[in-house]
């Protein structure tokens, strides 16, 4: 038997034991490579079933580089809930009103009664008025848009809606046209979506 010492070699029968390699995992992509922020985001978001409105992109003008692939992805992309009980702009009832009879006083300002032609320009009269309470930036609220044509032969007439809603987000506008024929009146509901 050979006797080791301090710096001696090891002895010839024992055999050195390497460690077995185990196979490496793959490197995930990082967040700021332009080419795998989408990749990143549809593979976080897949099983996600909450929806945000809008995503504002990590990028300045680099985005323009990505192109189809990009505009796509946010498309397709559902967010999860952020949680927030409260809107970020609370629906202005007033500013609505005023834009909502702009709009009534400038498509039907020569418009004489007609129940046939009232049918289509109702739902034109509601789309447009959606696009204009859209543009107003109140994120994470639903509208829903009411035109009613109510022909003058001298009767009287009551309205009513009723809805279950919060108190504190919740509102609605209201806004009407009047002419020797007819009256037309657009309500908005808006609605917040936690």
């Amino acid at each position: 038997m050979e006797r080791r010492g301090r710096g001696g070699n090891p002895p010839v029968n024992q055999t050195l034991q390497v460690p077995a390699m185990t196979p490496r995992k793959e490197r995930r992509p990082s967040m700021f490579e332009k080419e795998a922020y989408t990749q990143i985001l549809r593979e976080r978001l897949k099983e996600s079933f909450h929806d945000v409105q809008y995503v504002e992109p990590p990028f300045d003008e680099s985005v323009t580089d990505i192109g189809k692939e990009w505009k796509n992805a946010l498309a397709k992309l559902r967010f999860a809930n952020s949680y927030r009980m409260e809107p970020l702009k609370k629906f202005q009832a007033y500013s609505v009103q005023t834009k909502v009879q702009q709009i009534l006083k400038e498509i039907l300002k020569d418009v004489k009664y007609d129940d046939k032609v009232f049918s289509h320009l109702s739902l034109e009269l509601a789309d447009r008025i959606l696009l204009a309470v859209k543009e107003f930036g109140y994120y994470r609220y639903k509208f829903i848009i009411k035109v009613l044509f109510i022909q003058k032969t001298g009767q009287a007439i009551n309205i009513a809606s009723r809805w279950i809603w919060d108190v504190t987000w919740d509102s609605w506008a209201a806004a009407q046209h009047e002419t020797e024929t007819y009256v037309a009146l657009a309500l908005v509901f808006a609605l917040y979506c936690e």
